[in-house]
């Protein structure tokens, strides 16, 4: 055999090794815990044959607490590039398998690597994490490699999409990295995020608390908002991120890929028309309206668990993708508070930093009142979802279904914070507040002076008619040019697709500028 066979032999023996990670027994170890290896995951995610890794052959460089006898092919992290649905996108995938997949120098350096390539090629960056957290024998050097993922994820932040899965745990500083990306999914059950661990809790604080308690994916999907989705298995959360890839660009200089629409852009949906209870007070679903309106009833809904009273979801209308930004009264009656205006305004942020037009459906009473809510900044969280859509110079469609009451009015995408095109159904009520607070505000005089109770409520009953007759439509709003049209409910697919098309070549730039300073 020469000795070029043989140094092909070895290579091929190098990757045998390199692709096992761990080995078997860890690999073993892994799939117990109901765990996939990094290759496998990456396997599932990327279209088969596509994946070009890089660094397989990186060791790491520490020689303290006997490290030097401890050195692993690919050193606890699987990177490279590959396609979905024939797309370019560059992925991370630690491997448990190897040291806890905890982060070393080495390791952070190939993060970096991949994510560098990431913004030099313009493609969407996804990092499936599953980590012991930082190798403890590196000290600062781990600390460091930490850093530099961090400063990349925030030059990256809006130039490229950044996706992260949790398929394990991730504790300490390895956190900071998911929570600078765009979106997180978290397996229930396997996976968890905290800064601190159970242990350290105890020590501190005295309280006793299970990891799944402090930092599983249900907390961070209904209580924190940390994560956008919680999924039952491996499989559904990798088909997730292919899912959401869909509705995204490749990076902030291009528009989202166009997709086949078989549903009519002309089609009518009758049952609109009859969606709106005749008692102001009545709630109704706002996902009933979403499905009639989208192509073929399709969307995927972000942080669906968190912050019920608000949607955030992505569909198409006619092929195009759009984020939709929609008030449920089905759930605190619609109303804004401090996690409703939070989620809404990083949705609005995304979607302007990716061309993606928004769609803003709204049937709002008002902010939430109480201590809670002010105490807790309601103001500055509002002001954020405000913010998000004053800078927003993406096309901006606005429906307003029903309700649309003061301050929440205009930060609902209302012409005047530069909505393009606000339309609104015949049962809106666009006013400062409903009738019977506006009648207590207007007449407290006349109602103070009233001593007899009967003709107090017969007086009440007049002039809040009187306030509906005003207010309990949308023509007066229209009269100024508030509202560009009053549309058939059933009419509103079609209304709404033919804004986006009209709106398709819009150009419009805010002052140049470092960077705003949005309220936090």
């Amino acid at each position: 055999m020469s000795e070029i066979q043989n140094k092909i032999n070895k290579l091929i023996e190098n990757r045998e090794t390199a692709r096992m990670g761990g080995g078997e027994k860890a690999i073993a170890k892994q799939h117990e815990k109901g765990k996939f290896t990094a290759r496998e995951r990456i396997q599932m995610l990327l279209d088969e044959g596509s994946f070009e890794e890089f660094d397989m052959f990186v060791t790491h460089r520490c020689y303290d607490f006997g490290m030097e006898k401890k050195h692993t092919f690919g050193d606890g992290v699987v990177t490279g590039y590959g396609t979905i649905d024939g797309r370019l996108v560059y992925v991370f995938a630690q491997d448990f398998t190897v040291t806890a997949g905890s982060l070393s120098l080495a390791l952070a350096d190939k993060i970096c690597k991949v994510m560098d390539m990431a913004m030099r090629a313009g493609a969407p960056c996804i990092g499936l994490n599953d980590s012991g957290g930082a190798r403890i024998q590196e000290g600062v050097n781990a600390l460091a490699g930490y850093a530099n993922i961090f400063q990349r994820n925030v030059m990256a932040s809006g130039v490229i999409p950044q996706i992260s899965a949790i398929f394990g745990p991730c504790a300490g500083g390895a956190v900071y990295s998911p929570a600078l990306t765009d979106f997180i999914i978290m397996k229930k059950n396997t996976s968890n995020m905290f800064l601190t661990g159970p242990k350290v809790v105890k020590t501190v604080t005295g309280e006793d608390v299970t990891q799944e308690q402090l930092g599983g994916a249900i907390v961070h999907t209904t209580k924190s908002g940390v994560a956008q989705f919680a999924v039952d298995t491996e499989e559904e959360g990798i088909s997730l991120i292919r899912q959401l890839i869909s509705y995204m660009p490749q990076n902030n200089m291009e528009d989202a890929p166009l997709a086949m629409c078989t549903d009519s852009i002309a089609r009518l949906e009758d049952s609109l028309n009859e969606i709106i209870p005749d008692n102001p007070n009545q709630a109704y679903d706002m996902y009933e309206v979403i499905k009639a309106v989208v192509d073929n009833g399709e969307y995927l809904e972000s942080a669906a668990s968190y912050a019920k009273n608000i949607i955030t979801c992505f569909a198409r209308f006619n092929g195009q993708s759009v984020g939709i930004i929609a008030n449920q009264p089905k759930f605190m009656a619609g109303v804004l508070d401090i996690n409703a205006s939070r989620k809404a305004a990083r949705f609005v942020r995304f979607c302007d930093a990716f061309n993606i037009p928004i769609v803003t459906l709204v049937d709002v009473p008002g902010f939430l009142p109480g201590t809670t809510q002010e105490y807790g900044g309601v103001i500055t969280h509002g002001a954020k979802l405000l913010f998000a859509y004053c800078e927003a110079t993406v096309p901006k469609v606005t429906v307003t279904l029903r309700k649309a009451y003061g301050g929440a009015y205009i930060v609902m995408s209302s012409k005047h914070i530069r909505g393009d095109i606000n339309y609104a159904w015949p049962s809106a009520e666009i006013a400062v507040m409903g009738a019977s607070g506006a009648v207590e505000v207007l007449y407290a005089k006349q109602l103070a002076a009233f001593t007899d109770a009967e003709e107090k409520a017969k007086f009440i009953a007049e002039k809040e008619q009187e306030y509906k007759d005003l207010f309990s439509n949308p023509y007066n709003a229209a009269r100024y040019g508030y509202i560009d049209d009053v549309i058939e409910p059933r009419n509103t697919r079609f209304r709404i697709i033919r804004a986006l098309q009209s709106l398709a070549t819009k150009r419009l730039q805010n002052p140049a500028k470092k960077h705003s300073n949005i309220p936090l």
